[in-house]
C-alpha cells in the first residue's frame, strides 16, 4: 500500500496523523482522492445533507497598524493622512443595517491602532450591547488584543480579555494566525508576535468561556513542514481546551486559505485553487477535534467555495455584507444570500443559516427565498 493511502486508510480508522503523515500528504498531488477522504470524515461528523452559512458584516472600525505587515494592503501607518477611526454612531448604523437584513454576527477588526486606549474597546462594546442586545460580537483579532493589553499598560493577559468579556465581546475570530510558525512570521510580518502570542490570546479566551476560531493562510513561502506544524499546534490547544474542561468549545471551526498578493508588499505567484482545496482537505484530516470548517468563497470565489464543499467543508462562512481587507489586496467576490442559497443548492446539499456556536437558526427548503435582499456596500 503506498504512504498517502496507508494514512488516509489509517485517518479513516480513527488513526491521529503525525507530523511526517501530515508533510507526506501536503507533498502529494492526489488530491481528489484527499477531498475524498476529508468529505468522508466530515459526514461522519455532519451526517444530514444541510451546509450552514451565517449572516454577518465585517466593521473595519480602523485601518490605522503599527504592525505594517508585508502582506497586508489595507493598513495605513499611524499619522496618515489616509487613516480613520469610523465615528460610533457609523458603526451603530452599520450594526442596525445588519440586523435589519436578518444577520446575526458583527466581525469587528481593524489595525493595531496606538493612538486609541483600552477604554475605547470596552465603551464601544458596552455601548453596542446596549443598543442591540442580540447582536454577537465575534470580533478583534489577536494581534489587536496584544495592542490593547500595550495601551493598557501592559495589565496581565487575563484581565484584557476578561473585561473585553465582560463589556460584550462574545466570541473571537482567527486572523492573524497566518502560519503559526516563527520563521515565516518572522519574513511575513517580524512586529506581529510570535506564533505563541497569537496562541495564547486564544488559550486565555478558551479559558475565559469564549469560543473562536482558527485560521491559516498559505502561499507565504513557507515549507510543508510549517504547515503541518500550523495544524498540529491548533490540534494541540483545542486538545489543551476540551481535555481540561474549559468553559468554552474552543475553535468552533477552522478556516484555511490564500495569500492574495496584488497592492501588496510581497510579490509572489498566488496559490492555485487545487492548492486550496489540498490544504483544505488535509486540514479536515489533521485537526480530527474540530467540527466545522468554512469555505473561504471571499478569497476562492464563489466555484471553488462551491467545490469546497466536497472536500471537507460543511459551512459557506459568511454572507460577509461589507469586506474591505481582502478586496484591498484586489479580491472582491461578493456573494449574497440568494446566491448561497444557489450554489449550496447546486451542490445536492440543503442550505441553513446559523449563528456564531453553529446552531441553526433557520434552514432553506426547496422553494424557499430570502424575504430581503441587500446591496454589498463598502
Amino acid at each position: 500500500m503506498k504512504q498517502v493511502d496507508r494514512i488516509l486508510e489509517g485517518s479513516l480508522q480513527g488513526k491521529r496523523l503525525e507530523l511526517e503523515d501530515i508533510v507526506a500528504l501536503f507533498e502529494s498531488d492526489e488530491i481528489e482522492k484527499l477531498g475524498h477522504t476529508a468529505n468522508q470524515i466530515m459526514l461522519r461528523k455532519h451526517p444530514d445533507p444541510i451546509t450552514t452559512f451565517v449572516v454577518g458584516r465585517n466593521v473595519n472600525y480602523t485601518n490605522v497598524c503599527d504592525v505594517y505587515c508585508r502582506f497586508c494592503a489595507f493598513y495605513r501607518p499611524p499619522g496618515s493622512s489616509e487613516g480613520y477611526v469610523l465615528p460610533d454612531e457609523v458603526i451603530f448604523q452599520k450594526i442596525q443595517e445588519t440586523i435589519d437584513v436578518g444577520g446575526t454576527e458583527i466581525l469587528m477588526q481593524g489595525g493595531t491602532n496606538p493612538d486609541l486606549p483600552f477604554s475605547y474597546y470596552l465603551d464601544l462594546l458596552r455601548a453596542i450591547k446596549v443598543k442591540f442586545p442580540s447582536i454577537t460580537m465575534h470580533s478583534f483579532s489577536p494581534a489587536e488584543i496584544r495592542k490593547m493589553q500595550v495601551v493598557a499598560g501592559n495589565i496581565p493577559l487575563e484581565d484584557v480579555v476578561r473585561q473585553l468579556y465582560e463589556a460584550g465581546l462574545d466570541s473571537l475570530p482567527g486572523g492573524g494566525a497566518e502560519i503559526l510558525d516563527d520563521r515565516t512570521r518572522k519574513k511575513i510580518s517580524r512586529l506581529k508576535g510570535t506564533w505563541r502570542d497569537w496562541m495564547d490570546v486564544m488559550t486565555t479566551a478558551h479559558k475565559a468561556g469564549m469560543n473562536t476560531t482558527a485560521t491559516m493562510v498559505i502561499g507565504f513561502g513557507e515549507t510543508m513542514e510549517e504547515r503541518a506544524l500550523h495544524l498540529l499546534r491548533v490540534r494541540e490547544a483545542q486538545d489543551e481546551c476540551l481535555n481540561n474542561n474549559y468553559p468554552s468549545p474552543g475553535f468552533l471551526a477552522f478556516i484555511p486559505w490564500t495569500f492574495q498578493p496584488e497592492n501588496t508588499n510581497m510579490k509572489r505567484i498566488k496559490a492555485t485553487p487545487e492548492e486550496y482545496l489540498k490544504t483544505l482537505a488535509i486540514s479536515r484530516i489533521a485537526l480530527d477535534n474540530i467540527d466545522n470548517f468554512q469555505s473561504s468563497w471571499v478569497t476562492m470565489g464563489p466555484d471553488i467555495g462551491k467545490l469546497s464543499l466536497s472536500y471537507g467543508c460543511n459551512d459557506f462562512g459568511s454572507t460577509m455584507i461589507e469586506e474591505n481587507v481582502v478586496s484591498a489586496a484586489g479580491t472582491t467576490h461578493k456573494v449574497n444570500i440568494e446566491l448561497i442559497l444557489k450554489l449550496i443548492r447546486e451542490c445536492g446539499k440543503i442550505p441553513a443559516q446559523r449563528n456564531t456556536k453553529y446552531q441553526t437558526i433557520k434552514v432553506y427548503h426547496e422553494n424557499d427565498m430570502v424575504e430581503k435582499d441587500y446591496v454589498m456596500q463598502n
